[in-house]
């Protein structure tokens, strides 16, 4: 018979825990997401370990979605299994998010951002997680028809039934966040965070100055895809390897991403990063968090080894000018 899972009594030793913006709430500097390999395909007890991996190294938040699979809503299922059979002692000590905002389910009624979509989505996540809530309810991408005071007010009555205890918001520009966040203001039900897209590739947020803004309005910022989906890692540097998310699963990342250009990018970063005493996966999720206007850095992974592995870009995420320059030269 298997033992019974007992966290690591050291866990709270290893981890930075950073405030979300001006809220009483802290995130792990690393947090650990489930949008990949947690579906109806893959292997149970890996997922198992994976979480258990991630609370011993002190990551206390597992961000989900409803969608997250394939198919729909297995990932949930597949925590709410491992809450019960794990963590059920510990779920004082978790922070579990999901969302909803794409689609989930047939008909008018399961997309999108109305009031009767995300109230019911969060109804069903519930009872896949198997619990009486979630600690932050994101609605997850803007929605050009549903007018945002809708949306909002369906995320603040959430919060007032006690089926979130917070709100958030993913993929929201910086003029929906502006709009968002007045609304909620008017309704006493703050927005805590803003879940986008950020990586050494990919800097958006900077672009579209919502990452500025969001420190500016006491708003945290949670990023996923930190690894440019695998981009800013040294597995492609010697071919495909046949584990690789390319290989396994090409609807996010394709193998034509593998330009000349990008694979000389990723060579000459794999290279400080070796000059940083770092992998190249631990520098980019790092350089992520290099200053106090990203809360948490949201990783996926394939094994137990790789969260253990990547929790340590705590020990060292400051970064000298020059190398921030260099960085910065050869993503040009």
């Amino acid at each position: 018979m298997e033992k019974t899972y007992a966290a690591d009594e050291r866990r709270y030793e290893q981890m930075a825990y950073h405030r979300v913006g001006k809220s009483g709430l802290k995130f792990p500097a690393v947090s650990l997401g489930f949008w990949h390999n947690f579906g109806v395909r893959d292997d149970y007890d890996n997922m198992r370990a994976m979480c258990r991996a991630a609370f011993d190294c002190g990551i206390t938040q597992f961000d989900l979605a409803n969608n997250y699979g394939p198919d729909n809503g297995a990932a949930e299922t597949n925590l709410g299994r491992i809450l019960k059979e794990d963590f059920a002692p510990y779920r004082d000590e978790l922070v579990i998010t999901t969302k909803a905002g794409y689609g989930m389910w047939e008909g008018p009624y399961g997309d999108w951002g109305s009031k009767k979509y995300l109230v019911a989505s969060l109804d069903q996540s519930l009872k896949r997680l198997g619990t009486d809530y979630v600690d932050i309810f994101y609605h997850h991408r803007m929605d050009p028809e549903t007018p945002l005071e809708e949306t909002m007010e369906a995320l603040a009555q959430i919060v007032r039934s006690g089926k979130a205890l917070y709100a958030g918001i993913s993929n929201y520009d910086r003029d929906y966040t502006a709009k968002a966040i007045e609304i909620m203001r008017e309704l006493h039900c703050p927005l805590i965070v803003n879940q986008r897209r950020y990586s050494i590739f990919d800097r958006g947020i900077e672009e579209d100055g919502v990452k500025a803004y969001c420190r500016e309005a006491g708003m945290g910022i949670i990023a996923f895809s930190p690894l440019a989906q695998g981009l800013l890692t040294d597995k492609y540097l010697k071919g495909i390897p046949k584990d690789s998310r390319i290989a396994r699963d090409s609807r996010f990342l394709k193998e034509s991403a593998l330009t000349p250009e990008r694979l000389a990018q990723i060579q000459a970063l794999n290279e400080i990063a070796a000059q940083r005493g770092q992998t190249l996966a631990q520098m980019a999720l790092a350089w992520v968090l290099k200053d106090d206007e990203v809360c948490s850095v949201l990783i996926g992974a394939s094994k137990p080894e790789q969260i253990a592995e990547n929790a340590r870009i705590v020990q060292n995420t400051g970064f000298s000018k020059e190398e921030l320059c260099r960085i910065d030269e050869i993503t040009k």
